[in-house]
């Protein structure tokens, strides 16, 4: 069947090209995940969110680029990019610890007219193995697991050889719940060590991570900042993501960022409900996301929206990469007469006066009430 896709040629079809791909893949991997009790691709990415990083990353044609995701799962976000470059202008290069994932992957390759990098895609364990230590990419886009228990390889990470990568720190192994190691913090740190010195990246993660007031977070969030590396942040509905309830936002990175121009965006209150079985889930509009995607690239502040900030903005907050706390507070004025005044402030005063009574009755009554408790 796969030599048979492999020679067909689509495009005459369908202009969509990868859109149209995505649709049925995402429909397979559905399936895939109910037929198999719900393990495999247990968390890839909503198209929409994936056209939103890529369209924000590739505002402009380039050309003989590399592109990497160094938790690729089945490719929705390493596919979208590349289409959004144009499949013959970038090569893929993928890391996963799944050998179903990366076969899948493989696959997408052949339906997407990227034959030519299906040997790049490798299984490993791109934390304490990565195969590509010291590859540098253009392009990183990344939906990394948030929680995972990495106790059994926590101590390699210690090693010499990523000094340098971990900056920010090692999560500690907890005494319980080891299941809860925030293993993305590990990722977000390999994606910085990646990136060339014209890189960009888009990394998903828990919107927890943009307000931490202190740890990993906060360290990585302050090197981000001090290095000029933060283009921009899009915090995204609640429920985007069928199989998480975690709200997310994505950090976009660029080596040449402008500094003085940050875009910090709150996209959570976009999108309409669906239902998918028993699940909710958020699904953005095709205006929705454009707004999102122009209000990003040209840099707007647009009320209850955007804001535009410099990094010293940034560093006075302690930090945070919240929208919401760079929002204006506005107090609505209302014009009103000395007589308008004095009425209301009369009214005010006649209430108080009889909560103040009706306090002095209640007072009473408990008293009474309490004087006529006997012990038996």
């Amino acid at each position: 069947m796969i030599n048979k896709l492999f020679e067909f040629s689509f495009e005459e079809m369908f202009k969509q090209k990868y859109d149209f791909f995505a649709t049925i893949f995402e429909y397979l991997i559905k399936d895939y995940n109910t037929d198999s009790g719900g393990k495999y691709a247990e968390y890839y990415t909503p198209h929409a969110v994936a056209r939103i990083m890529a369209q924000i990353m590739v505002p402009k044609p380039v050309k003989g680029v590399k592109c990497y995701d160094p938790s690729a799962g089945s490719g929705t976000l390493l596919m979208s990019i590349a289409h959004q470059i144009g499949e013959e202008n970038c090569t893929i290069y993928s890391e996963d610890i799944s050998q179903k994932s990366s076969n899948m992957l493989r696959l997408n390759l052949v339906l997407n007219n990227l034959t030519h990098s299906i040997p790049n895609i490798i299984k490993t364990n791109t934390i304490a193995q990565p195969y590509y230590l010291e590859s540098k990419f253009d392009y990183i886009v990344s939906n990394p697991p948030f929680k995972l228990d990495f106790s059994d390889f926590h101590a390699d990470l210690d090693k010499d050889a990523f000094k340098k990568k971990f900056f920010a720190g090692i999560p500690n192994i907890p005494k319980s719940k080891k299941e809860s190691m925030s293993i993305y913090l590990m990722f977000i740190q390999h994606i910085m060590y990646s990136l060339n010195d014209r890189g960009k990246a888009a990394i998903v993660v828990p919107t927890g991570f943009i307000t931490a007031q202190s740890g990993i977070e906060k360290k990585i969030r302050e090197r981000l900042i001090d290095n000029g590396w933060l283009r921009g942040v899009v915090s995204m509905p609640s429920n985007i993501f069928a199989s998480t309830g975690t709200n997310v936002s994505v950090l976009f990175l660029d080596k040449k960022a402008d500094n003085q121009h940050i875009v910090l965006m709150d996209a959570s209150k976009l999108g309409e409900t669906i239902k998918e079985g028993k699940n909710q889930r958020t699904v953005l509009t095709t205006v929705e996301e454009d707004k999102i995607i122009s209000t990003f690239n040209q840099k707007e502040a647009i009320e209850d929206l955007s804001v535009v900030v410099s990094r010293e903005e940034i560093a006075a907050k302690n930090y945070s990469f919240s929208a919401g706390q760079y929002f204006e507070v506005k107090i609505e004025y209302t014009d009103i007469t000395a007589e308008e005044f004095a009425e209301k402030m009369t009214g005010f005063e006649n209430r108080l006066v009889n909560l103040f009574q009706q306090g002095n009755t209640l007072d009473l009554e408990i008293q009474k009430q309490l004087k006529g408790l006997k012990y038996e």
